[in-house]
């Protein structure tokens, strides 16, 4: 249990910082650094016996205390916010889904609910007497000062169920348990855990708001307004969130801590304990590796049960796996609201065109990370937004989910025209690899087919005097040569002296190298010598990359965004060339693929 509660706490620690979490950072913040009550405003009691010394620079009278007055009491608003998150988050989290199927509520409640408690809470920030009207219920609690707590604790509890963080298995694994009210005592130590871990950063977030609106005068001397700003802000997340803008946002950025989470919550001892958390069914599975490099026979695919309803078959009619039989099935568990399934389903959109005819079948199997994703009509939107027209399986009860052993969203398998798992990939990355095993299976399933063109955003079967995909990874990288690559550090690299042999790759200038993508700095500059009819690189940020093809510019590109799919070089048949490219600072370079 003590190993289980150490990879909940650093998982939880790592959630606390990811790109999902920002859009509550704000209101974290700024709910730290405003006081409770009207602010800049003493009470009576407070004013009595005591007299005016001056002014401060925004004119507002400042009165002395008289001998012996206590001091005023600390502003622990930070503390109460964090908690209430927390411990809103991990109740629900747990037993939300026994409590609302209990009670035959909706299944939105809850976010409904918190987005009520989040815009309320801004406007008793903007308007007082309703700051006083959800403040009343804390007043008969006899503690000194309760009332400037009570508004930030229900705050708190507000955005505990609105807190969507990235989930990776720690909390697949706790949401799977509230799911099939399956809460063991290894389930709560790991959940509170978790909160803790997550606490830690956001209450530090919390307390520096406080010190910095204790600190600076522009806070002190304009109170009021930084309460208004606060509710305001608070306000325009509640709509946001309604309006579900926030994703957008959480879209665009590269998930920075995705290599952190696979170190702790993946690594093999996290696997052996949580995997632990599961029943012995299916363990054929555990027999492959995540991301194999080959085909691998990993067991009969299990089969899809335990499902709600369907989406996007005739008539919404379920579908069996057996039926499935001669076909390559690609089983994808996701959610609509999940940012990395959803930064993935561009790469599935191309798939489904590109291998449908050729014997290629998708199933998204919609398993939900949180109640309000069990909502038909929710995840039927999110799919519309997202391009899925393939077929959904609502797995509500995440049935299925338990029956593959899986541990992440989103997660590929990929089955064979016999029913049997070959290949599967957890999370998001290795799309070049994925679409390779696709590509293998369908030409085992039909010898004769004649496979489409590659999608252009993976590569697809190499020849061998065709260069590989090349990953900007300090773990994944081959054929690099030069200055050794120095891992999450600003470097300064140099161009070997001598040319590049075939499928050699170097740097130059000055590189963040990392373990999903290497970062441009100040002068950065990429070469590689290769042989293909094209070369492609996976960018993102915002910048220009300038290409030279045997020292001469052939092209400049525009990046902005996500990562994306750059077409760099063109020509009518295979060569070999030199290639050299030239990063504006702050671009992210992830992948080479070569067609």
């Amino acid at each position: 249990m003590l190993t289980l509660a150490l990879i909940g706490l650093l998982g939880g620690l790592i959630t606390a910082v990811s790109p999902c979490i920002l859009p509550v950072l704000p209101v974290v913040f700024l709910a730290g650094g405003t006081d409770g009550g009207t602010a800049g405003e003493p009470s009576p009691a407070e004013s009595a016996g005591r007299r005016a010394t001056g002014t401060d620079p925004a004119g507002a009278v400042l009165l002395e205390a008289p001998s012996g007055a206590p001091r005023p009491p600390r502003n622990r608003r930070p503390y109460a916010v964090v908690a209430g998150l927390v411990l809103s988050f991990s109740f629900f989290t747990l037993l939300g889904v026994t409590i609302i199927s209990a009670l035959g509520l909706p299944e939105d409640i809850l976010r409904l609910t918190g987005l009520a408690l989040l815009i309320l809470i801004g406007l008793g920030l903007v308007f007082p007497p309703v700051e006083r009207l959800l403040e009343k219920p804390f007043s008969r609690i006899p503690q000194r000062q309760v009332n400037k707590e009570g508004s930030a604790l229900v705050l708190g509890l507000g955005l505990g169920v609105l807190y969507v963080p990235c989930a990776g298995p720690v909390l697949a694994a706790i949401t799977v348990a509230g799911a099939r009210g399956e809460i063991s005592a290894d389930i709560v130590a790991l959940t509170l855990s978790f909160a803790v871990g997550t606490a830690i950063p956001l209450l530090a977030f919390a307390l520096a708001g406080r010190r910095i609106a204790a600190r600076v005068a522009a806070f002190r001397t304009r109170a009021r307004g930084l309460r208004i700003t606060a509710g305001l802000l608070m306000i325009a997340l509640g709509a946001a969130l309604a309006l579900d803008l926030t994703t957008a946002l959480q879209r665009a950025l590269p998930d920075y801590t995705a290599a952190a989470q696979r170190k702790v919550e993946d690594s093999g001892i996290a696997r052996q304990k949580l995997s632990g958390l599961y029943d012995d069914s299916n363990k054929e599975l555990s027999r492959c590796e995540d991301g194999a490099d080959e085909l691998r026979s990993c067991g009969q695919a299990p089969p899809l049960e335990g499902i709600d309803s369907w989406l996007n078959t005739p008539g919404n009619r379920p579908l069996d796996l057996k039926s499935l039989r001669g076909k390559v099935v690609l089983v994808d568990f996701w959610t609509y609201s999940c940012i990395n399934c959803q930064r993935a389903a561009p790469y599935l959109r191309d798939w489904d065109r590109t291998y449908r005819d050729s014997g290629l079948r998708i199933i998204g199997v919609h398993s939900p990370e949180f109640v309000f994703e069990k909502k038909r009509g929710n995840v039927a939107e999110g799919a519309r937004k997202l391009g899925v027209t393939w077929p959904v399986a609502l797995d509500n009860d995440l049935t299925t989910w338990s029956n593959y052993r899986n541990r992440f969203w989103p997660a590929k398998y990929l089955i064979d025209a016999e029913g049997t798992v070959r290949y599967f990939k957890f999370g998001e990355g290795q799309y070049d690899r994925t679409e390779t095993m696709i590509r293998d299976l369908l030409r085992r399933a039909d010898p004769t087919v004649t496979l489409p063109e590659p999608t252009g955003r993976a590569g697809d079967d190499l020849t061998e005097d065709r260069t590989p995909e090349t990953y900007l990874s300090t773990q994944r990288i081959r054929g690099y040569t030069g200055t050794p690559l120095v891992d999450g550090e600003p470097t300064a690299y140099r161009f070997p002296e001598r040319p590049l042999p075939l499928n050699r790759i170097s740097l130059d200038g000055i590189w963040t190298a990392g373990y999903e993508h290497f970062t441009a700095g100040p002068g950065a500059r990429l070469a590689l010598r290769y042989r293909a009819r094209n070369a492609n690189l996976v960018l993102a940020g915002t910048g220009t990359v300038t290409v030279l093809v045997d020292g001469k510019p052939v092209r400049t590109l525009t990046v902005s965004g996500a990562p994306a799919l750059h077409r760099l070089t063109d020509h009518e048949k295979a060569r070999t060339a030199h290639l050299e490219l030239r990063f504006g600072t702050g671009l992210q370079a992830y992948a080479l693929t070569f067609g």
